[in-house]
């Protein structure tokens, strides 16, 4: 396994890091032993890093996750988690739900601190409350020692330079912007890079447009989206490729990203994802994929309220 630092945090972290959304059943039924199984699969391989969220499963994740987590030495790893965020429509970022928050997840977890504390989503709520009332709260997190560093997620990716531009961050994790149809989060690199600010990536399938079973139903993506990043997979598989690999493949292969969280449950995938991060990018196979994935490259979808997008 390959690392790299995280902005200037001092964590080097696995160029691959577990994802934990279907911890949660985002993407079907999972059976939990399975997942718990991962989690120790992916430690062992050389993964040093999972996220997770109280939004995922509506806790079930974050549960999950501290079960699989007895036992493991706690300097093994390094966990972030989210908070703001805990329903498809349930946003609560105010300074007092912040406190509660943490307390909850570091519960749920069974540890004492995360090493990553994440506002989820934040392009639901006004902004001004993010840089006004949120971020101080995380900060007295921070100051109490139940969070080492603090950031923000969501997927518009103007949300990024409005908070910098008003705040500290340590970190930000910005989704479905550096995969093969959409690369646009390398925009944000050289301003991310002056704010000393870790990058850390997500979703390098499009949460499933790039796999051969397609997205799950809720997919916000358009028909022209699914239909070309379907395309783009049965071209693979008639290659004898799956997908997978080579979004896989193409998200760890940017140095400019520490990490790239990759959710699963499933121990053998676990294994393939790692056995693929050590082996070479097919570059002829990626220019063929990227021109079948032109006619929508950089399309996305909006999020959350109109003026953050």
């Amino acid at each position: 396994m390959h690392y790299r630092p995280l902005g200037n945090t001092g964590m080097n972290v696995s160029i691959l890091g577990l994802g934990t959304a279907p911890f949660g059943g985002a993407y079907g039924a999972f059976e939990k032993a399975d997942a718990l199984r991962a989690v120790h699969t992916a430690f062992d391989l050389g993964v040093n890093i999972v996220d997770t969220s109280p939004y995922y499963g509506t806790t079930v994740s974050e549960s999950v996750l501290g079960e699989a987590l007895q036992g493991i030495p706690r300097e093994r790893y390094f966990l972030s988690t989210k908070l703001g965020r805990y329903g498809v429509n349930d946003f609560d970022f105010s300074a007092a739900r912040v406190a509660q928050s943490i307390d909850e997840s570091l519960a749920r977890l069974q540890v004492d601190y995360v090493d990553i504390l994440l506002c989820h989503d934040i392009e639901f709520v006004s902004l001004e409350q993010i840089v006004n009332e949120t971020l101080p709260a995380l900060y007295k997190i921070q100051a109490q020692g139940k969070a080492r560093f603090v950031g923000v997620s969501g997927l518009p990716l103007k949300i990024y330079s409005y908070v910098l531009d008003r705040a500290r961050l340590d970190v930000i994790l910005s989704y479905c912007h550096y995969c093969l149809n959409d690369n646009t989060l390398e925009t944000l690199v050289p301003y991310l890079q002056e704010k000393n600010v870790g990058i850390m990536n997500a979703a390098a399938t499009a949460m499933g447009l790039l796999t051969e079973s397609g997205p799950p139903a809720w997919h916000p993506a358009s028909n022209e989206i699914k239909r070309a990043c379907a395309n783009a997979a049965q071209f693979c598989r008639e290659r004898g490729v799956n997908i997978v690999q080579l979004a896989v493949q193409y998200a760890l292969a940017n140095p400019n990203f520490a990490t790239t969280f990759v959710g699963s449950a499933n121990p053998r995938e676990i294994q393939e994802n790692v056995r693929w991060s050590k082996e070479p990018l097919d570059a002829e196979l990626l220019r063929q994929v990227e021109n079948i994935l032109a006619p929508i490259h950089n399309q996305t979808w909006t999020s959350g309220r109109p003026e953050n997008n």
